[in-house]
């Protein structure tokens, strides 16, 4: 008797808080992403002396449309500088030295914003000297600008949920040269990279 009777006050303890959580996830309204490009030397000697390959990386919030439109209201409004994603910083770290559109861009750490306008974007690199994991920005300063960068805009006839950047690595010949993309909604952005 005694047996069932616990068996019973248990089955209560266990079922109350269980009942009382919510049914299931609940996706957030932005997350994290990261584009990464490794690259190596051409010469395999000179890379195992190295020791490992050198890192392009972008880390950025991840908005969602979620049923909104881009340039309305304050999602990416047209004219003023955007933090390009969604909370942190979006942070590009290079090992190499890049040139990107027509600009050089040492080895570092940089962020990067986007000024959208209806005559085109731009890309903004600020470098980054703190080396925090994530960084939040305050108010653009555009006296800490390091590079402004034209971008090719192309209309997408299917839209993107998500904001996606990609760097994307060029083959053959061309090994050492790319393209560093970004989408969001029906906005597709590039500018062309390589590496000096």
């Amino acid at each position: 008797m005694r047996t069932h009777v616990l068996t019973l006050a248990l089955g209560a303890l266990v079922a109350s808080p269980l009942a009382a959580q919510p049914s299931g996830y609940v996706a957030a309204p932005s997350t994290r992403a990261t584009a990464e490009l490794s690259l190596t030397l051409a010469d395999t000697a000179a890379q195992r002396a190295a020791g490992k390959a050198a890192i392009v990386r972008i880390d950025y919030g991840q908005p969602h449309l979620r049923g909104r439109t881009l340039h309305t209201g304050d999602l990416v409004p047209m004219g003023t500088v955007w933090r390009l994603g969604a909370n942190a910083a979006t942070i590009l770290t290079t090992d190499v030295a890049l040139t990107i559109g027509d600009k050089s861009v040492p080895a570092g750490r940089y962020i990067m914003q986007a000024l959208p306008e209806t005559a085109g974007w731009t890309l903004i690199l600020q470098q980054e000297t703190t080396g925090a994991a994530a960084v939040m920005l305050s108010a653009y300063d555009a006296s800490k600008d390091f590079a402004r960068i034209p971008l090719t805009a192309t209309a997408l006839t299917t839209p993107l949920e998500s904001l996606s950047i990609a760097i994307i690595p060029g083959t053959g010949a061309n090994a050492n040269r790319g393209e560093l993309r970004m989408g969001w909604g029906t906005v597709q952005l590039s500018a062309p990279f390589a590496t000096r």
